[in-house]
């Protein structure tokens, strides 16, 4: 790992055993792009990397001059207007009506390790050793506007986090209307895009197309990361796949409104933008304040999509995730939420959890309806104390019974959030975001609260505070289950609306941080109706999120399979819930259903008494399975072997730090007859140990799980005969593979 500045070819070069990035000054003071890749050898001057040549229809910097164009040079910090005519990653609107800045080199600092970003959430070191950073000073000098670039390089893998500090140094307020916080120009654009998009109930299911000349973006306008977009995405050359090839992978460290964007440009150069999301944006800074953007994470791997998803898992994992739950296993847990619904008494639940503690379950979850008049969705969001017809004794009461079983207790809660019937709204009615004069529009029947304004935030963090200092509370479900709409807080003047939406993510961060500080050993669970807001911004603060509010164990391949492009298998929740399923009402066999969730961070969606004797077997024999592996589950090597987008048949597997354990999961959505023998080829494993197999107790070495393959034909691949077991629709299978 290094950082070097060659003084006489002005350039800069990061690098370590993965990647180089290297930077140089430009002959106008900006900074350029000249590459961003394979580790290569370090040489004193790389600037005959930045090409320039007569265009027509080009302006150019300079009086009779013809070759240097921002419009044809790649930029580190482009801005629009002064012969670049892309789409810019800063723009600053002055006093006067001009957008039009210059930010040219003023200097540069070397820091060891990694500074905190104020406010926000990025990934983190332990160790000063561990990464290096570059901040490259730029200012506009007119305005007085300066911008901090800052690189951080790690030590392992291919990872550059990038960020931008903006100081107003000069005399006059000035408006940011676009502050991206990473700009990638890349020398041409022969990628394969690929994302993450959905809805409620599908999210994360993977799209890819080739970019062409034009824009292909995704963003977020809700307040929210989203259902509908995630804010992460992949570069990959069109050969690269799975286990081979060259990959760029795109993370924002951010739960907010959000664009992440690749301009091809007539030339066939490669834009690449990620950033807070300009629509609505408008950042007013006074002479002497500043603002940071949230970190953007980027991971350069030669190893295909499962070598960038790999750096991604453990980099989230043990450097962004924090706190006391970070390296633990997750507790398996039982959810009341598709178990009673609004329907239950203190009774019911302790029923409930009984038949839980009986099967292994280490946690029972109070999911909405404890608080306030909480009847139905209709009413007591934001009354934050427990219904005493429902609960005489209180959270604290019930806590104490489920304690009393030898279970931990955890509680569900939605703080973002108010109904207007609720005693919260009543006293403080001018506590939501809403225009004066406008319709309020409504999302589940809820508003949502104005966390730009501390006021707001501290009166919830009181409620909920003094909930968890009094009572056993071990494990917290934080959902949000709706969208902004008519964002407009009573509270700042006209001139700083645009700063609204923004403000309103500090606000939730900062209530995270106080709540996780206040009680560090309380597990966070972050919830945004399921998966709305499952992105890195949130893994700070809470270590797994609930994926999707789909349990259905089919629908749940395709969700898994596309979250675990970048976010680890310790940050997925996912349980095993009743059938017929209550979003798709499928019917899926109990193993089935384990099988998925196995996966992620464990537990069950049901009411545990409602199962035969002969599911109850299945389910004691469930937990028992997933404690024992549930260290190599939540926190092996994770690898993608055949996606659920491109066949009937899905394969994953988890390999131990040691490769002496791993784990497939095997799955096929529909049954077939007379089918081929299949197998498919491991990875990951020490080609010189054996291993036995779990269901056929063969014992294989690891160049032949790997390069012959793993047997996975069954009963279908022929004619089924009468004492054979069947298979059905949705059949699944675990491999667990021992070194001998």
């Amino acid at each position: 790992m290094d950082i070097i500045f060659h003084e006489k070819s002005k350039t800069f070069h990061l690098y370590n055993e993965t990647i180089s990035y290297i930077m140089m000054i430009m002959e106008n003071g900006h900074l350029g792009q000249l590459y961003c890749g394979k580790k290569i050898h370090d040489r004193e001057d790389f600037s005959y990397l930045s090409e320039k040549a007569p265009r027509p229809m080009t302006s150019y910097v300079y009086e009779n001059d013809r070759l240097f164009s921002l419009e044809h040079v790649r930029q580190e910090f482009p801005v629009y207007g002064t012969t670049d005519y892309r789409r810019p990653a800063v723009e600053v609107l002055q006093n006067n009506g001009s957008r039009i800045s210059e930010f040219q080199y003023l200097g540069h600092r070397l820091i060891e390790g990694k500074p905190e970003l104020d406010g926000l959430p990025a990934t983190y070191t332990e160790a000063d050793s561990e990464a290096e950073t570059l901040v490259v000073e730029v200012k506009d000098s007119l305005t007085g506007v300066k911008a901090e670039l800052s690189y951080t390089i790690f030590r392992e893998n291919g990872i550059i986090a990038r960020s931008v500090k903006f100081l107003n140094e000069g005399k006059e307020s000035v408006h940011l209307t676009q502050a991206m916080s990473l700009c990638l120009d890349l020398p041409d654009y022969n990628y394969e895009w690929m994302q993450l998009s959905g809805c409620w109930s599908r999210e994360r299911h993977i799209k890819n197309r080739m970019l062409v000349q034009g824009i292909t973006a995704i963003d977020s306008m809700r307040g929210n990361s989203s259902h509908e977009q995630n804010p992460f995405v992949v570069l990959k050359r069109p050969s690269a796949n799975e286990h081979q090839g060259e990959v760029y992978g795109f993370s924002l460290v951010y739960s907010g409104n959000f664009l992440m964007q690749a301009e091809v440009d007539a030339h066939d150069t490669l834009r690449l933008l990620a950033g807070i999301n300009p629509q609505g944006f408008d950042w007013k800074l006074e002479p002497g304040e500043y603002f940071q953007t949230p970190e953007a994470v980027m991971v350069y791997s030669d190893n295909g999509l499962n070598g960038m998803s790999q750096v991604f898992h453990k980099l989230y994992q043990k450097r962004l995730a924090r706190g006391y739950w970070r390296d633990r296993e997750r507790p398996i847990l039982n959810n009341n939420w598709e178990a009673s619904y609004f329907d239950f008494t203190e009774d019911k639940l302790v029923k409930i959890a009984k038949k839980a503690k009986e099967c292994g379950v280490e946690l029972f979850v109070l999911d909405d309806g404890w608080f306030g008049k909480r009847s139905n969705d209709h009413t007591g969001l934001g009354d934050w104390i427990a219904n005493p017809e429902l609960l005489p004794n209180g959270i604290t009461g019930l806590a104490d019974r489920i304690e009393a079983l030898g279970m931990k207790f955890g509680l569900w809660v939605e703080l973002e959030m108010v109904n207007k019937d609720s005693d919260l709204y009543r006293k403080h009615p001018d506590w939501i975001l809403a225009v004066p004069g406008r319709n309020q529009s409504h999302g589940r029947y809820q508003y949502v609260l104005d966390f730009s304004r501390k006021e707001v935030v501290d009166s919830i963090y009181e409620m909920i505070s003094k909930i968890l200092e009094n009572a056993k509370v071990s494990y917290i479900k934080w959902d949000m289950n709706r969208s902004i709409t008519e964002c407009y807080s009573t509270c700042l003047p006209a001139d700083r609306q645009g700063e609204v939406f923004h403000r309103y993510i500090l606000g939730v961060y900062d209530l995270y941080e106080r709540l996780t500080s206040h009680f560090p050993k309380i597990l966070f669970e972050s919830c945004a109706s399921g998966g709305g807001r499952f992105d890195p911004g949130m893994l700070y603060y809470a270590p797994q999120g609930w994926a999707s509010d789909d349990s259905d164990a089919v629908e749940r391949l395709k969700i898994q399979y596309g979250t675990s492009m970048c976010y680890p298998i310790s940050s997925i929740g996912a349980h095993v819930s009743v059938i017929p399923n209550h979003q798709v009402f499928r019917n899926t066999p109990l193993h089935t259903r384990a099988n998925v969730a196995y996966f992620g961070a464990f537990g069950y969606e049901l009411d545990l008494n409602k199962l035969s004797e002969e599911e109850i077997v299945q389910v004691k024999e469930q937990v028992q399975f997933m404690k024992k592996y549930r260290i190599l589950l939540q926190y092996g090597t994770f690898y993608r072997l055949k996606s659920p987008f491109e066949g009937n048949e899905i394969v994953w597997m988890v390999v131990s730090e040691d490769k002496k354990t791993a784990i497939v999961g095997w799955y096929r959505i529909l049954n077939v007859v007379n089918a081929a023998y299949t197998r498919v080829c491991l990875k990951g494993l020490d080609v010189d140990l054996q291993y036995r197999n779990s269901l056929t107790g063969r014992v294989h070495y690891g160049d032949e799980l790997m390069n012959l393959g793993l047997i996975t034909s069954d009963v279908t691949a022929g004619e089924t005969e009468s004492q054979m077991k069947p298979c059905t629709d949705f059949e699944s299978r675990l491999y667990v593979l021992e070194a001998v």
